[in-house]
């Protein structure tokens, strides 16, 4: 159930590169190159490479030296990270493995079909990514140590601003900044009644031995993981809603919960294996219908608040500190924010579609009617927006895009500091290249040592 994990889960395309390589019997493997006590494979650059083609993209003259620069650099990293006693716990690892794996699972539809399509185990398969998992994660902590405490300043930001050529500068898209007030629809005690009443007969008849999984995929809301017999995968107490986690983690091994409600809904749960601060569990989710009177209820309220904002009885701000229900917003005045830049200014795509058409035909200061929609739990909600501002398609500039100028100019920064480091760190780390590749054009020249 990827929508009750707090974290959200990165993908990253080198996670299926070994079994390209090992599909492709004439792949003749060798030794390519030592960093420090690191290697490399001509398997995994050819592995990286027969991936991009199996992703419909079409590799350059230069894509395996860009793959075998790509790796140099991290055997890098990681050679540094080990000798500064830089860890990464078993339990990370684990868990990053958890979600990836699970994630496969649900697009190829179930660990049998992930089997076949690997020939191999789901163990062997994990044991496989294991190793390349704990690289990664040592790679980005190396990574943090070098650059993790650069800060950018105004200054900086600014002359960041002037270096870019003019006719370079990236064209940002219409822009929106929203206040919103939310209501949640208040749900009948009998309709909540019958949904406990419903997990409860489920719930007495996997503890008289019916299949929780069987039943997890006949009658779970959460589509996603009832494909898994209702199987969430390993996951921390912080990855977990924390009325879920408080249930899951005080199961014995193959225990069945009560009836737990979370921000999702209700669900019973069973725990399938514990390991130290993890908890893989399956549950079964359903949720509550909202009869239409409650929506209409809820309507009505809305458009009262409404009126009372356009007659100027009442300020929006002041509205959204007394009526609203969504707590991210109801402490600053309804502003709603992009939570992965801090920006309040927000593109089209990331309202709802039924945002949108309000958005499209609201001025700067005007109020929406009542909006039914789903917020990012998908629970039903209802809404009135007002339209703060809108910015016009216009080319990137400090007065109107300062936080992803900011935001540019830091990367920049700590790229500039990363690439100082490696071109330092080559100077006394022992390096040997092997094959043709050694020939590559690269953008770091201390790859190779000369008389080597």
């Amino acid at each position: 159930m990827r929508r009750l994990f707090r974290r959200s889960v990165f993908i990253g395309l080198w996670f299926l590169l070994p079994f390209a390589s090992e599909a492709q019997t004439y792949v003749l493997d060798r030794l390519i190159a030592v960093v420090g006590d690191e290697i490399i494979l001509q398997s995994d650059i050819e592995g990286q490479y027969l991936q991009m083609r199996a992703q419909g993209m079409v590799p350059g003259p230069d894509a395996k030296c860009q793959i075998f620069e790509s790796l140099l650099e991290q055997k890098l990293l990681v050679a540094q990270a080990k000798a500064d006693s830089i860890e990464v716990t078993d339990n990370n690892v684990q868990i990053e493995l958890d979600q990836r794996m699970n994630y496969f699972v649900s697009i190829v539809g179930s660990e049998q079909a992930l089997e076949e399509y690997f020939g191999k185990s789901i163990l062997e398969i994990k044991d496989d990514f294991r190793e390349l998992i704990r690289e990664k994660q040592l790679t980005e902590k190396m990574k943090d140590k070098i650059t993790g405490s650069v800060k950018i300043t105004p200054s900086e930001v600014k002359e960041f601003y002037r270096s870019l050529p003019k006719d370079s500068l990236p064209v940002i898209p219409v822009q929106y900044e929203v206040q919103q007030i939310v209501i949640y629809p208040q749900i009948p005690e009998e309709l909540i009644l019958d949904v406990k009443d419903r997990l409860l007969s489920l719930r007495k008849r996997i503890l008289n031995g019916e299949s929780f999984a069987t039943l997890a995929v006949l009658y779970s809301e959460d589509k996603e993981s009832a494909m898994r017999g209702g199987e969430i995968g390993f996951m921390a107490k912080s990855e977990l809603d924390p009325e879920y986690a408080k249930a899951a983690f005080s199961l014995k091994e193959n225990g069945v919960s009560s009836i737990v409600e979370s921000e999702f809904g209700f669900h019973i749960i069973q725990m399938i294996e514990r390991k130290g601060d993890r908890v893989n569990t399956r549950h079964i989710l359903m949720k509550p219908k909202i009869p239409p009177d409650a929506i209409e209820k809820a309507r009505g309220k809305l458009d009262t608040l409404a009126r009372y904002i356009r007659n100027d009885s009442i300020s929006f701000e002041g509205a959204v500190f007394r009526y609203t229900m969504d707590e991210t917003t109801a402490l600053n005045g309804g502003l709603v924010f992009n939570k992965q830049t801090g920006s309040s200014l927000l593109t089209i795509e990331e309202f709802t579609p039924e945002e949108r058409i309000w958005l499209e035909k609201l001025k700067p200061g005007e109020i929406s009617d009542p909006i039914v929609t789903k917020n990012d739990k998908q629970k039903t909600v209802l809404k009135i927006i007002r339209l703060k501002k809108k910015v016009e398609e216009h080319k990137a500039n400090l007065d109107l895009d300062y936080v992803m100028l900011q935001n540019a100019a830091l990367s920049q920064k700590k790229n500039k500091i990363l690439e100082d480091w490696i071109r330092e760190k080559q100077k006394n780390t022992f390096i040997q290249l092997f094959g043709p590749l050694k020939q590559c054009q690269f953008h770091y020249s201390g790859w190779i040592k000369s008389g080597v």
